[in-house]
């Protein structure tokens, strides 16, 4: 008798944490223009050059195969404005984050439209894997279907990369951003390009493989499209100033609609917003920075975009 007692506590414990993660009937996702699944993932601290230098295989991979750039993040390049621009679309004097910790409860959420919040109002499933808890200014009511994120403490990528492929057991999201914070965490801890620097980058490159496999069992080979980036990059054991180590960031776009090679106009880490925007089919608001980078996909999937913004109601703003 106890034994059974034993093994339905297991298994509702069970049922709770599957539904903790989205293991509910999931809805089924809305078709987007050049794809239907959008996923972000964003390599915190990560330089353009430690690809280069350090030669990780699934970002070589994902680069050569598809599109990439050594694009520019925001100024101050640090973790929460970067991301904030990355994920608005919009520079620091417009959203308002200067900041960098969690400050939650005096501060309040983003001000601006996310383009979670964006793409939620459209009818798109939305999902968030933060690793650092300051990324709750971003986790807006109403924005997503299911996210999560630290609270008072940092997460290691087994914990934020493992979540993620969970939810993809149960979940085809139409837009799922995932972070990863080890080599910032190295970065200040050691330095950066320092030894323990080149480990974390190649342990993110391993959890970068481990997502796709999950998101290709997920959502089926060449039904989604990948953009790769980071917030900022780094110098010594810190990063924050106008310095060109820490204001490049490397920009990777690979998988359904991209064409492959390197990209010949200058990305900005708002362009990032606007490409997710552009590839479901969503006009982007007014007064935005960002612009999709459209030259980084085929002529089809340039008309398809076009055609579907134009659908909705309006044209999209000019791409780079």
């Amino acid at each position: 008798m106890k034994d059974r007692r034993r093994i339905s506590h297991s298994l509702i414990v069970t049922a709770l944490a599957f539904a903790s993660l989205g293991a509910a009937t999931p809805p089924t996702p809305k078709p987007g223009a050049v794809t239907s699944h959008v996923l972000v993932i964003s390599i915190d601290g990560l330089r353009p050059d430690a690809i280069a230098q350090y030669k990780p295989q699934t970002l070589l991979r994902l680069q050569r195969e598809g599109a990439w750039a050594a694009a520019q993040t925001i100024f101050p390049s640090k973790t929460l404005p970067s991301h904030t621009s990355m994920l608005t679309g919009v520079a620091p004097d417009v959203h308002g984050v200067l900041w960098n910790s969690e400050e939650l409860d005096e501060r309040g959420y983003v001000r601006v439209p996310t383009v979670f919040e964006i793409a939620h109002q459209q009818g798109f499933t939305t999902a968030g894997f933060f690793s650092k808890a300051k990324f709750r200014h971003l986790e807006k009511p109403g924005s997503f279907d299911y996210s999560q994120a630290p609270r008072g403490d940092i997460w290691m990528v087994t914990k934020t990369i493992g979540d993620a492929q969970h939810y993809l057991k149960f979940n085809q999201p139409n837009l799922l951003f995932v972070h990863i914070g080890e080599p910032d965490y190295a970065g200040h801890s050691v330095g950066w390009m320092s030894v323990f620097y080149r480990l974390a980058v190649r342990r993110a490159d391993a959890a970068v493989a481990s997502l796709l496999k999950a998101a290709e069992k997920s959502l089926g080979a060449g039904n989604y499209t990948v953009i790769i980036t980071a917030d900022h990059g780094g110098h010594g054991r810190d990063h924050g100033s106008d310095d060109e180590r820490d204001m490049r960031i490397p920009w990777i776009v690979w998988g359904r609609g991209v064409e492959t090679g390197r990209v010949s106009t200058d990305i900005k880490t708002m362009d990032t917003a606007a490409t997710v925007l552009w590839l479901l089919g969503i006009r982007q608001p007014e007064g935005w920075s960002g612009r999709a980078v459209a030259s980084a996909f085929t002529p089809a999937a340039r008309l398809a975009a076009a055609a579907a913004i134009e659908a909705a109601g309006s044209k999209a703003a000019v791409p780079r």
